[in-house]
């Protein structure tokens, strides 16, 4: 799995939790729509640590909690460069 898949299948399992949309997470992250389409479609390489910490933010919750989570301390991660 790449970071990308790792990032937006984070996102899923928040806006779940949260009982949040897209949408909200949209506004409350200042992350414009097009932007979050391409993270969450897969047709981003990379996320850059700016775009997580706006993702963070817009869940209300800081960046650790936000990157604690069994997707990102796979060995199986992908790293692209």
């Amino acid at each position: 799995m790449t970071v990308n898949s790792a990032v937006a299948k984070r996102i899923s399992k928040l806006l779940k939790e949260k009982n949040m949309t897209q949408y909200r997470l949209e506004q409350n992250s200042g992350i414009q729509h097009g932007s979050m389409q391409c993270i969450m479609n897969n047709r981003n390489k990379t996320v850059t640590l700016s775009t997580l910490i706006l993702l963070a933010r817009g869940f209300g919750i800081p960046l650790t909690e936000f990157l604690n989570d069994e997707l990102f301390t796979s060995d199986d991660l992908e790293i692209e460069q």
